[in-house]
């Protein structure tokens, strides 16, 4: 009976010890707002959602081109993680950017505010 052979159950002391996944994503997330509440008083109000999508997808970016430096095979999972959902909410905020604050991004206004 194979439910009665208890040899093949793993045992605690031989798994590998866990990743600080939680801690590792609580830090990039809060070294994205620090930097992002740095932007807001660097740019129009217009061009902050723009910036701070950038500003995410960059993040994202730097997170997976870490996670193809890693060699450790659950370490690299856990940065290619952080990197997908980095990415997600860049995405998500960008939903609510209007193109009119995008051209205002990319393009110079010779005009007085």
């Amino acid at each position: 009976m194979t439910l009665l052979d208890r040899n093949q159950i793993d045992r605690l002391t031989d798994r590998a010890p866990p990743a600080p996944g939680k801690e590792l994503i609580a830090g990039i997330l809060l070294a994205v707002l620090v930097a992002a509440l740095a932007i807001r008083s660097l740019m129009p109000t217009d061009a902050l959602a723009p910036a701070i999508v950038t500003l995410l997808f960059a993040a994202g970016a730097v997170t997976a081109g870490a996670a193809w430096l890693c060699h450790a095979r659950r370490f690299r999972i856990m940065w290619l993680d952080l990197a997908g959902s980095l990415t997600f909410i860049g995405i998500a905020i960008s939903v609510l950017i209007e193109p009119d604050q995008m051209v205002g991004l990319f393009t110079l206004s010779h005009q007085p505010e």
